[in-house]
């Protein structure tokens, strides 16, 4: 890899009143910009992911990152979309320019705005990350989608709910400290794996606080060639970047088995020369509890089936052998879809650099991703390395 992260923006997440999706833009593009120390002229390429499916009536958005400065105009602009990985589509989509020397500097933006859609359109849109032929008509949405697996699992394996209720527990814990988060709140154990007035059953045996929240909010990276990064104020290499599409329908796999997650995993630790063991903590995709839960399995954490015991003996908490989303995840810091990718790589080169904060985990010197789009359909993991 010849990428390094040399700057970046983050905008809080949540429900943002009197922001618009250009808004969003327009400021964690300015403010990347301005962390990494360089002027717009200095852009050879610029990438948007931006998911959309209905959230925004602009669906021409290119171009809104050219918003930020005059001097952008002219610069090639693309939009991606990968589901709910089109963060990681974007950042991916960065590096391989870089890579193939056509660029020797990115801007790289992930922005959604989700909170101004009616809650019916809310579940209709976020459906259309599924495969429509067997799961359009699903009760509950993607949660829905994701409370049929939950299901399949506990089938399989037995009833997971201690793990599920301390997986989320730990992300609203971590979450506290996290500014950038929609919700700081530590809700504890026991709230969590009650059923109760204000934690109801979702879909399945999903509750309230294993689903992730509808948000707003966007974040933006700059992207350099590792010579330019070495003469800037800061360098975070990828190690290995890494992406696997699996087929979209769930019929045509086995969903309980992440495969795609895996096969990302494989590779990119194959070709970082890593282990798990290597890693000082990973920012991983828990759009729903259950799906860090098979994320332990199949990042070869933990074997099929035995991946609660990772969350039930501390091993994930942030002061375990391998914190998992240290940041609260998409469980408490929020998931809008187009950010979200972007979101993990600027958490993760804020640990590198030691400019986490409160959510700072002590010593950290390798962090991995993994974001996903659908039910493991869109698999992308990176291994994020500071060098400078």
């Amino acid at each position: 890899m010849t990428a390094c992260i040399v700057g970046w923006a983050h905008s809080r997440f949540g429900k943002l009143e009197g922001e618009t999706l250009e808004n969003l833009i327009v400021k964690v593009a300015t403010d990347a910009l301005d962390h990494a120390g360089i002027g717009p002229d200095e852009v050879d390429e610029i990438v948007l992911g931006h998911f959309n499916a209905g959230f925004s009536a602009q669906d021409f958005t290119a171009s809104l990152v050219l918003q930020a400065d005059d001097r952008l105009r002219f610069k090639p602009a693309t939009r991606v979309e990968n589901a709910c990985a089109t963060g990681s589509a974007a950042v991916r989509q960065g590096i391989r320019a870089i890579d193939a020397n056509a660029a020797r500097i990115v801007l790289v933006v992930g922005a959604e705005q989700m909170t101004t859609t009616p809650g019916p359109e809310i579940g209709k849109n976020l459906l259309k990350a599924s495969y429509l032929p067997e799961d359009g008509e699903t009760p509950a949405g993607f949660a829905g989608v994701f409370g049929k697996i939950a299901q399949a699992y506990f089938q399989r394996y037995g009833d997971q709910s201690d793990a599920l209720a301390m997986i989320a527990a730990k992300n609203h814990k971590n979450g506290v400290d996290n500014p950038y988060a929609q919700m700081r709140k530590d809700f504890g154990y026991e709230f969590c794996r009650q059923e109760s007035e204000k934690n109801p059953f979702v879909a399945g045996p999903l509750k309230r606080t294993d689903c992730s929240l509808v948000s707003d909010g966007a974040a933006a990276l700059v992207l350099a060639d590792t010579a330019t990064a070495l003469k800037m104020r800061r360098a975070v290499a990828f190690r290995a970047n890494e992406h696997v599409q699996d087929f979209l329908p769930m019929s045509k796999r086995d969903i309980l088995s992440f495969e795609g997650c895996e096969q990302a995993w494989t590779r990119a630790l194959k070709n970082a020369g890593l282990t798990l063991d290597d890693l000082s903590f990973v920012e991983t995709h828990d759009c729903f509890t259950i799906a860090e839960l098979i994320e332990y399995e199949a990042m070869g954490l933990a074997k099929p089936g035995e991946g609660a015991r990772l969350a039930l003996d501390g091993t994930t908490a942030k002061d375990g052998r391998l914190p998992v989303n240290p940041s609260g995840g998409l469980k408490a810091k929020g998931h809008p879809i187009g950010a979200t990718g972007v979101s993990m790589h600027v958490l993760t080169a804020m640990q590198l650099v030691g400019e986490a904060g409160g959510i700072q985990v002590p010593g950290a010197k390798l962090g991995g991703i993994f974001n996903m789009g659908g039910a493991a359909v869109a698999n992308y993991v990176s291994i994020l390395d500071r060098i400078r």
